[in-house]
This record gives structure tokens, C-alpha cells and sequence, in this order.
């Protein structure tokens, strides 16, 4: 595995190794913060802020093979992090649609639907639908990602969906 080699080397101070692993993900990080940050400005400052957090901690990670996983879980942390220092609220303008990228063509209108319906759960249920559907994420990694019990994670997802299929119903779109 060519990523866990690069782990490894960058936890022994390989500035080159890191920085390689770091452009591997960096749109991801992007998209990640942009869909809670809206704003370039912002997402660019958390992708600052995770290549910061990532490069000065990866000596902690335990697990090489998990070093996506461990970047996304920084992301998020430091998104809501920032929102909640500036008292942002999460949505998403429609002329920012076209940057987040749609996952498998099977999740293809579940992805539309939740782009412009998200704003209305709470932080957990975000992260939860971002991991599941937009980085296509098992939940037992959304578990591992955000330090939570699976059953809680199953137990989120299915409120959040919940929420959305309700709200769905309403607007008899669907």
C-alpha cells in the first residue's frame, strides 16, 4: 500500500511524504469544508487549518491504513469548529451546487434532494449524511471518524434520513 508507506514516512518527519499524501486529498478536504463553510475564503482557511492540524499530529495516528479517514475527521472538526466561532448557519446557495460532487449514480437524487434540504438537521446528522453519501464512507468508518458508538451512527442516519423523507413529503416532491 502506497498510501500506509507514506504514513509512514511522514510520521518520521518526511516533509515530502505528507505533503504528497496531502495533495492526494486535497479537493476532498475542499468539498468537505465547503459544504459547511459556503464560502471559498472560509474552506480554503480549514484546508490551511487541516494541512496545519494534520502535519503537526500524524505521529499519533495508530493506524496508517486509516489516514483518510483521520484527515476527513479533521476537516470536520476544524468546519465546525469555525461555525460555531462565527455563529454561521449551515446551507448551501444554489450557484454553489456544481462544486460538491454527486457519488454513485444510484445515490444520484438522494444527493440533489440533500443538498438543498441539509440545512435543516443538525451537525452530527450533516456529518453523518456527508461521510455516508458524499464520501461514500461504511458506517462502521463514519464510526470510527466521528468517535461514535455504531449504533449511534445507525441511529442518526436513520433521524436524519427521517427528517429529510418528511420534509420530502411535504413539498410532494417525491
Amino acid at each position: 500500500m502506497k498510501i500506509e508507506r507514506l504514513v509512514r514516512k511522514a510520521q518520521k518527519g518526511d516533509k515530502n511524504a505528507f505533503e504528497t499524501l496531502f495533495q492526494n486529498y486535497k479537493e476532498e478536504i475542499y468539498r468537505t469544508a465547503f459544504i459547511y463553510m459556503r464560502t471559498q475564503e472560509d474552506s480554503l482557511d480549514i484546508v490551511q487549518e487541516v494541512a496545519y492540524k494534520a502535519f503537526k499530529s500524524i505521529k499519533f495516528l495508530k493506524e496508517p491504513k486509516y489516514f483518510k479517514t483521520w484527515l476527513i475527521k479533521i476537516v470536520i472538526t476544524c468546519s465546525i469548529d469555525m461555525l460555531r466561532q462565527h455563529n454561521k448557519i449551515f446551507s448551501i446557495k444554489p450557484e454553489h451546487m456544481e462544486l460538491i460532487t454527486i457519488g454513485k449514480e444510484e445515490d444520484i437524487a438522494l444527493s440533489l434532494y440533500l443538498q438543498t434540504l441539509i440545512e435543516e438537521i443538525s451537525e452530527t446528522e450533516k456529518s453523518v449524511i456527508l461521510l455516508k453519501y458524499f464520501h461514500d464512507y461504511t458506517l462502521n468508518e463514519i464510526a470510527i471518524t466521528l468517535d461514535m458508538p455504531l449504533g449511534s451512527i445507525k441511529t442518526t442516519l436513520y433521524r436524519a434520513l427521517e427528517k429529510l423523507r418528511k420534509r420530502l413529503n411535504k413539498e410532494d416532491i417525491l
